[in-house]
């Protein structure tokens, strides 16, 4: 279970280099999103393999708040450069 583990490490390196690279809003809020799932399925499989109802709790919160807040200030910010060009 520790290879899953580092597999899961080595696989949330690839949307962190992806954010650096890019300039573009859009690619990086998909690569922060990307980032925020991969983190929550971690939890999850950590809360499974301890037996920890709570810390799965707290990856499911992780999962379905965090995407969604993301998503919202991806929008916020989109809007803000429209109305700083137009």
């Amino acid at each position: 279970m520790t290879l899953v583990l580092i597999a899961m490490i080595v696989a949330l390196l690839i949307p962190m280099v992806e954010a650096l690279q890019d300039e573009d809003i859009w690619q990086r809020m998909l690569a922060f999103a990307s980032i925020a799932t991969k983190t929550s399925v971690m939890i999850l499989v950590i809360a499974v393999l301890q037996d920890d109802w709570m810390i799965g709790v707290m990856g499911v919160l992780v999962l379905s708040v965090g995407n969604a807040a993301l998503m919202l200030l991806a929008h916020i910010i989109k809007r803000l450069d429209d109305a700083m060009e137009g």
